[in-house]
C-alpha cells in the first residue's frame, strides 16, 4: 500500500469509527452490537451465548472439519474492548472468529458491567467471577489462555494481579492487543501519535478515565497495571501499532516485563492503528499467524 492508498484507507478507518462514536452512550453501543451480529450469519462460527450471574458470555467456536483439532484443553477468556465505556462480547466477535479460526481453540468472551453506570470496580470483580466460573467447569489455570484489546487489555493484566494477589494459579499465558496500561496519560505518544491514529484520541481516553475512575487513584495497579509488581506474572505477547497513541504503553509494559524476568514477546505493527486485527487487512492476518507462533513456544517451553 503507497502513502496515497495508505491516506484513503485512514479515512475509511475514520469514517467507520466515527459512525460507531455517538455522545449519546447507549446509542454508540447499540451500534457496535449491530456491527458485531452481522457476523452472526457467518456459518463458519457458532455463537453459544448464556449467563454467568446475570452476565451475558458467548463461546465462538469455529466449524469447518477442515480446522485443526484443538490440542488439550485449552480456551481462551477474552475480555473485549471500548474503555470500559462500550464494546461486547458481540462487538468482539471481529476478533475472537478470527482467533477462534487461527487457534482452533474455544473462545469464551463475556460482557463485564460497563461505566458511567458501574465505574471501577465493577469490571474487576465481573473478570473475577468468569474466572472462577471457568474454573468451577473444570478447566486448569493452565489451559486457559487470557486475552483482550485495549481496555480489555488492561482487564486483562488487572485479573493476573488480581489471581496473583490471591495467591491463586496463573493462566497459562496472556495475549494484549493494544492494551492500556497507565491510566495517567502522561506517555509520549499521546501526543506526538495522535494525528495518525484514526481510531483512538486523547479526548476519548479522558473521558473515559473520568467515567470509570469517579477520582480513584490513577497510580493504583489495579488501574494501571504499569504500577504493577508484575513478578510471576505468565508469559505475555503484545501487539501493537506503530501509530497508536497507546503505543509506549506497550512498549513501558513490555520493558518492565523483561524487567521483572516475565518472559515477554512485543511486536509493533508498521503504519498500524490501534486495535487494527479488527479491519480486513493482511496485517491483521499477520497479527494471528504470530499468534499461533507464539502459542506453539509456550507449549515447547511448557514441554
Amino acid at each position: 500500500m503507497n502513502e496515497k492508498q495508505n491516506k484513503r484507507f485512514m479515512n475509511l478507518i475514520r469514517q467507520v469509527h466515527g459512525l460507531l462514536e455517538n455522545t449519546n452512550l447507549q446509542k454508540q453501543r447499540d451500534s457496535q452490537r449491530q456491527l458485531g451480529a452481522l457476523l452472526s450469519s457467518n456459518k463458519l462460527y457458532q455463537f453459544t451465548g448464556f449467563y454467568v450471574n446475570n452476565l451475558y458470555c458467548e463461546w465462538t467456536n469455529y466449524l469447518p472439519k477442515s480446522a485443526k483439532p484443538s490440542s488439550c484443553e485449552n480456551i481462551i477468556l477474552y475480555c473485549h474492548g471500548g474503555g470500559y465505556m462500550t464494546g461486547s462480547s458481540i462487538y468482539a466477535r471481529e476478533i475472537t472468529t478470527k482467533l477462534a479460526k487461527q487457534t482452533s481453540l474455544r473462545i469464551l468472551c463475556f460482557d463485564y458491567r460497563l461505566a458511567p453506570e458501574f465505574p471501577y470496580p465493577a469490571a474487576i470483580e465481573d473478570a473475577f467471577t468468569i474466572w472462577n466460573y471457568i474454573t468451577s467447569c473444570g478447566y486448569s489455570a493452565n489451559n486457559i489462555i487470557i486475552a483482550g484489546d485495549s481496555a480489555g487489555g488492561n482487564l486483562s493484566l488487572v485479573l493476573l494481579n488480581i489471581l496473583k494477589e490471591k495467591l491463586l494459579p496463573m493462566p497459562k499465558c496472556a495475549i494484549l492487543f493494544s492494551p492500556w496500561t497507565d491510566m495517567t496519560v502522561s506517555a509520549e505518544t499521546y501526543s506526538t501519535k495522535e494525528s495518525l491514529d484514526p481510531v483512538l484520541n486523547t479526548t476519548y481516553i479522558k473521558k473515559a478515565i473520568q467515567n470509570y475512575l469517579k477520582g480513584q487513584d490513577c497510580t493504583s495497579p489495579n488501574v494501571s497495571p504499569l504500577f504493577a509488581d508484575l513478578h510471576q506474572f505468565p508469559p505475555i505477547y503484545i501487539q501493537v501499532g506503530e501509530n497508536e497513541i497507546l503505543l509506549d504503553d506497550s512498549r513501558q509494559l513490555y520493558k518492565k516485563l523483561l524487567s521483572q524476568n516475565v518472559y515477554a514477546k512485543l511486536d509493533i505493527f508498521e503504519n498500524m492503528w490501534h486495535v487494527f486485527q479488527m479491519s480486513p487487512i493482511k496485517k491483521a492476518k499477520d497479527a494471528m499467524d504470530n499468534i499461533s507462533m507464539f502459542l506453539n513456544e509456550i507449549e515447547s517451553i511448557n514441554k
